[in-house]
């Protein structure tokens, strides 16, 4: 069965990676770098404040911080446990996906995907009842997480574990965020 999976998961990765063409790749090469998202997170922490006072939006930053901590290190945990190769060092698929950018760390499971997704969970659970689209904040992982894929840098069950991990990581954070801080 688990044989089946890894099967399946190639076979997505090779399809979705070969969506892509040398004409795009400086653009997914732009997207996957988080600095060139900080437009977009400034516009975030901009609506935030907007909407909660300087007191909570601080203890927002704190909570959004540690948050990114504790996705990060637990990615690096399963990473260093399970030493899963990446789609471009992996020899059963490297010679047929497009590979765009190579890395030598592992595979398992997608860093910016659950960084991505924890903290726009996190964000929206706090922006949703006071703006009508914030549900357009996941696009974010969305495309960030794809990034990967279309480099050629993660599985798509990496990028999905990821999404799990993310959201779930962010729900509970939202949870804590508005037990212990929030006091509009």
């Amino acid at each position: 069965m688990l044989e089946k999976i890894i099967q399946l998961d190639k076979e997505l990765l090779i399809f979705l990676n070969g969506l892509g063409s040398e004409t795009f790749d400086g653009l997914w090469l732009v997207i996957t770098k988080q600095a060139y998202w900080i437009p977009i997170f400034l516009f975030v922490f901009y609506l935030l404040q907007k909407k909660i006072d300087w007191r909570n939006f601080w203890f927002y930053i704190l909570f959004t911080a540690v948050l990114i901590l504790v996705c990060d290190q637990t990615c690096n945990l399963f990473k260093w446990y399970f030493h899963r190769l990446r789609p471009c060092n992996d020899e059963t698929v490297n010679h047929i996906i497009r590979v765009v950018k190579s890395s030598s760390t592992f595979s398992f499971f997608s860093g910016h995907a659950t960084n991505s997704m924890a903290t726009t969970v996190f964000g929206f659970m706090i922006l949703k009842k006071y703006y009508k689209h914030s549900y357009l904040l996941f696009l974010f992982p969305l495309i960030f997480a794809y990034s990967r894929i279309y480099l050629g840098l993660h599985f798509p069950s990496d990028i999905l574990t990821g999404y799990v991990f993310g959201a779930t990581f962010g729900f509970i954070c939202y949870k804590l965020y508005w037990k212990y801080c929030f006091k509009s």
